[in-house]
């Protein structure tokens, strides 16, 4: 199971395959409907007005019809016409903490190591937060606290091996590793310490790790330093991964600085958000306020925090050696009203409080794709803001001789055909991936950052390949 919170909607029908219609960042769009084992959905009378892309009529329907439609559809997931297979390992068991044979470690540990932005309760945010440690023990549970997301996705993985996908839910322990697990000890000897490292694949799911338990061998958490080198991405559904096959880990941002190895990396992006501080699709802040709090604009944030999210402890953490920024798709709707001055000032200001906190941050500023338009009888890529950004850039150019520009300008431009937009509105599994692959060679030209990740997967279930050799 994976999409947005769970909404009145869906309290209202009972049905767990029900989501809220959730605001995407051209048209509110609907969240992936999930896949599930029983539904059972009582009717309703109020009407449900959709937003349609800008220039098309509203659409009306009634909650009855809505409900009937979402809870048909969402036993079985399409993908390129091909069922998708949802039915992933349960990894669930009973409780071992107070089991004497296991021995179990607080969520505050120094030996475990959060990936992304966490807040002091231990619940992860925004899009593809992770968790990381070496172990010394042959097997190793998770227990997720109170506040963890029902029915989460997340990936895990052992060392170098490819990622596993499991659910996870509120209050309950799931065994990750045991000495039957692939490449378990497979080049190492028993004694040797081996790494977990656990992803939450939604931008809008979260989990909150109550501990971490550990049995056989020397049942020992070990702390694995972090890489050298760090890169942020500020952003909105484009960035987050939305309707994309794994959504987080399946999105651009993840495949660059996942990709592009050996780097610690947050991506701070969030579906339907302005990068001017108003209203957007619901988020009742742009990123200009956002990207200063732990927390990201979903429902869970607000009831866990209502309005007084926690600030992000910059200084608790590594600064950024490279900050991406993808924002002003949602800005550039009419539907939000954002001017194209308050999208200029709005952007010099966002630039001006990362180099604040991030003094010596290189930050690349990504023109808007704005998706495909029809032009006689061929596609011809939009744009947004064009003008605006550019400008933005030229702001920061340096003024005097010899000194070195922080601020650099990537053009989108002819990395997307029209065919790596989904019916959604946003990147395909395809675009994603040549968005990565572009970004991660222009870092690699402009700062000579080597590549590092040279063996293990990146994104999963990617493998597509002819097997009939006579074709």
């Amino acid at each position: 199971m994976q999409g947005p919170a769970s909404s009145p909607l869906c309290e209202a029908y009972s049905c767990n395959a029900l989501r809220a219609a959730w605001l995407s960042d051209v048209t509110i769009a609907w969240q992936r409907l999930l896949s599930s084992r029983s539904n059972s959905c009582s009717a309703g009378m109020n009407p449900i007005h959709v937003q349609q892309p800008t220039g098309r009529k509203e659409m009306k329907l009634s909650n009855f019809a809505f409900a009937a439609l979402v809870c048909l559809a969402a036993a079985t997931i399409y993908q390129n016409q091909q069922v998708r297979i949802t039915d992933y390992p349960n990894t669930a068991i009973n409780s071992v903490t107070s089991n004497s044979s296991w021995t179990t470690y607080a969520p505050n540990a120094p030996e475990l190591s959060y990936k992304g932005r966490w807040d002091a309760k231990h619940i992860s945010w925004w899009s593809a937060p992770g968790l990381k440690f070496g172990f010394q023990a042959s097997e190793v549970a998770i227990t997720f606290g109170n506040y963890t997301s029902p029915g989460v996705l997340v990936a895990y993985r052992l060392d170098g091996q490819d990622w596993l996908l499991t659910n996870v839910t509120a209050n309950s322990t799931h065994l990750f590793v045991t000495p039957s697990s692939t490449g378990y000890n497979l080049t190492t000897p028993a004694d040797a310490t081996q790494t977990l490292e656990l992803r939450v694949t939604n931008w809008a799911y979260g989990v909150q790790i109550d501990s971490v338990s550990l049995s056989g061998g020397q049942a020992k958490l070990v702390r694995i330093p972090n890489y050298r080198r760090t890169m942020e991405l500020i952003g909105d559904s484009l960035s987050a991964g939305q309707y994309a096959t794994l959504e987080g880990i399946s999105s651009y941002s993840w495949g660059l600085m996942y990709g592009i190895g050996e780097t610690e990396f947050s991506i701070t992006a969030y579906p339907g958000i302005c990068l001017h501080d108003s209203n957007c699709w619901g988020n009742p802040h742009g990123q200009t306020y956002q990207w200063y709090k732990t927390v990201d604009t979903s429902g869970r944030a607000l009831e866990i925090y209502g309005d007084e999210p926690p600030e992000w402890d910059f200084g608790a953490h590594p600064a950024a050696d490279i900050t991406v920024i993808n924002l002003g798709t949602n800005d550039n709707n009419t539907h939000n009203n954002v001017t194209n001055a308050e999208f200029y000032n709005s952007y010099i200001e966002l630039i001006d409080g990362i180099h604040t906190v991030w003094p010596k941050t290189q930050i690349i500023v990504l023109s808007l794709w704005n998706g495909f338009n029809t032009v006689g009888n061929t596609f011809q890529q939009g744009g947004a803001f064009i003008t605006e950004i550019e400008e933005v850039v030229n702001h920061f150019r340096p003024k005097g001789y010899g000194q070195q520009p922080f601020v650099h300008y990537f053009n989108t431009t002819g990395i997307l055909q029209h065919n790596d937009i989904g019916p959604l509105y946003h990147p395909t599994d395809v675009g994603h991936v040549k968005i990565a692959s572009h970004l991660m060679q222009y870092i690699k030209l402009t700062f000579g950052w080597m590549f590092e990740e040279t063996g293990p997967e990146v994104q999963h279930d990617t493998l597509y390949w002819n097997n009939e050799p006579d074709y």
